[in-house]
Parts: structure tokens; C-alpha cells; sequence
């Protein structure tokens, strides 16, 4: 079975890889890549390339999207992956649905103490929809993929991460050398750390984006979008959570962030 994919994964790339020039565009337009290992890049380029090859990009209204920006989606898509073993992560859907500005997202909740049903439109840049698309405002993935906290593509693929379990609920499928006991533990401890803090002052100037308090699922969204994008400040906010979620994705966002300040500064130095 594993030589049978192996073999469909270099049939696939020996025709659909993304080409240099194309590749070398997406280098330069996402700040969120700079400093990463060669062998790195180029895996993850083969990735982005499988995953335009496995996933369908339906471009509602007039939206247009180029070869440099269909590869940047999918290198920004595939970055959560690039150090897991290919198992399927991205399994349970095959179509992204691209809006060309914000969308409108019929919402319903049931008042539990009277039975009143409430309904109304919401409007968002992003959905994950279980055993769905994943839905997507073009404005928003122009804005992703920079070390700014915000990463649009990387909080709606976290969702799908999270809904391989089922309904999104902040757990994903951990790692064999994973404790439950310990994501728990960081998770919730920070969760009910953000809430109490935004309970006591709606307003706080909170260490990450107060959206990560809405329920366990979108704290797991924000926190993975943090750890892409802006490390360092959850780490300072947050070390236990930053923990958890570099033995998830296998990576060491914050370590490559310092390298690339590093150099910055020596630079400036100069």
C-alpha cells in the first residue's frame, strides 16, 4: 500500500509540480516561509503541488486567481502538515470554495432557557464545515502569511485538523508520544486564563486574539494560527500551549522566528 502511494505521489509531481519560477514567487510574497531549511521548501513546494492536485479551488463571482497565487494558498495550506507523516490529514474533503470578499453565513441558536430559536446572517472571512469544503474570502488569504498573529488558511485547515476526531472541539488526533492529560491541561488552563481575563474587562488588551476565547475549537484555530505566525508572543503568553503544539505539528516555529530576528538585527547592524 505504501509503495502504491509513493508511487501516484511521484507520478503526480513528475507531472503537476509547481515550477520554480512559480514557486520562487510564493517564496518572496509569504514573510511566514523565510528561514526555512532548503529540504524544507522543497518539500513543502512538492506538498502545495499534491495538494492543487487533490483539492478543487471553486472561485465564486469574478475572482481570478494566477498560478503564484494558487501556489501560495496551498503552500500556506500544507505549512501545518510539513513535518507529519503523509496520513491523510487533510482527508474528508475535496473542494475549497474561494469568495471574493467577505461572505454571509446563515446562523441559528436555540435559547436553551425559553426554546426561542434565533437566526441570523454573520458575516465571515473563513468556514470549515464538517466532512465539507473549507470556505475562504479572498481578502483574508491575501493578508495571511506574514508574522503578524493572522493566518486565515492556517485557522480554517486547523478546524479540519480538529474535526478528524468529529465535531471541532480544540482535540485533533495526537501523537502516539502524546498525552491527552497534558494537551488538557495547557489547553484549558490557558482557555479559562483568556476567559477570565476578558470576563473581568470585555475590552482587555488580551495577549492574543480574543476570538480564541469563543469555545475550545476556535482556541485550538487561534493559538495554531499564533504558532505559524506570531510564536513569540504565544510563547510569552502562553509556553504550555506552545509546547503542546510544536509536539503536534513537529515543528519549532519560535526557534526559526528568533534565527530570522537574528539576522535582522546583524543586519541592521551592519
Amino acid at each position: 500500500m505504501l509503495s502504491l502511494r509513493n508511487w501516484r505521489r511521484r507520478r503526480i509531481l513528475s507531472r503537476h509540480l509547481i515550477d520554480a519560477d512559480t514557486w520562487q514567487q510564493v517564496l518572496d510574497r509569504l514573510p511566514i516561509l523565510d528561514g526555512l531549511e532548503p529540504a524544507d521548501a522543497a518539500l513543502l513546494r512538492e506538498r502545495a503541488s499534491l495538494f492543487l492536485h487533490d483539492k478543487r479551488l471553486t472561485l465564486l463571482g469574478d475572482l481570478q486567481l494566477d498560478a503564484p497565487q494558487r501556489a501560495s494558498l496551498a503552500a500556506l495550506a500544507e505549512l501545518p502538515l510539513l513535518r507529519l507523516e503523509d496520513l491523510g490529514w487533510y482527508q474528508g474533503f475535496h473542494e475549497l470554495l474561494i469568495y471574493p470578499e467577505d461572505f454571509a453565513s446563515p446562523q441559528k441558536h436555540r435559547d436553551p432557557a425559553s426554546g426561542v430559536v434565533h437566526e441570523w446572517d454573520d458575516e465571515r472571512s473563513g468556514e470549515a464545515w464538517h466532512q465539507g469544503p473549507v470556505i475562504l474570502a479572498w481578502p483574508g488569504i491575501e493578508q495571511s502569511g506574514n508574522w503578524d498573529g493572522y493566518n486565515l488558511v492556517i485557522h480554517e485547515m486547523s478546524h479540519k485538523l480538529d474535526m478528524l476526531n468529529g465535531a471541532a472541539n480544540g482535540l485533533p488526533p495526537l501523537h502516539r508520544d502524546m498525552r491527552i492529560a497534558d494537551w488538557a491541561q495547557a489547553m484549558q488552563a490557558a482557555y479559562d486564563a483568556l476567559n477570565t481575563q476578558l470576563d473581568a474587562d470585555p475590552d482587555a488588551e488580551t495577549p492574543i486574539d480574543p476570538y480564541a476565547a469563543e469555545d475550545p475549537a476556535e482556541f485550538f484555530a487561534v493559538t495554531s494560527e499564533y504558532f505559524f505566525s506570531a510564536p513569540d508572543l504565544l510563547h510569552q503568553a502562553f509556553p504550555e500551549v506552545y509546547r503542546q503544539l510544536a509536539l503536534f505539528y513537529r515543528q519549532d516555529t519560535l526557534a526559526r522566528f528568533l534565527r530570522l530576528q537574528q539576522e535582522a538585527e546583524r543586519t541592521q547592524g551592519a
